[in-house]
């Protein structure tokens, strides 16, 4: 007798933003606290402030909402 195995597969999907923060340093801030714009605003308050390179990302992150620059 044969036996029918189902198997599932499940794959879990991240933001891209959160991958590349574990994947770079945190190394500076940027702006005003509470950081009121998206990570893109944030990335380019990064550039901006402190250039491109070391700056590689910026993500808004943590309760209190800061902009978190990584190189």
């Amino acid at each position: 007798m044969a036996k029918n195995i189902n198997s599932v597969s499940i794959t879990v999907v991240r933001p891209l933003e959160i991958l590349k923060s574990e994947a770079q340093t945190f190394w500076f801030e940027c702006g005003p606290v509470p950081f009121l714009g998206t990570n893109a605003d944030c990335f380019n308050c990064c550039k901006t402030k402190y250039g491109s390179p070391p700056v590689v990302s910026g993500v808004v992150e943590g309760t209190e909402k800061h902009c978190h620059c990584y190189c």
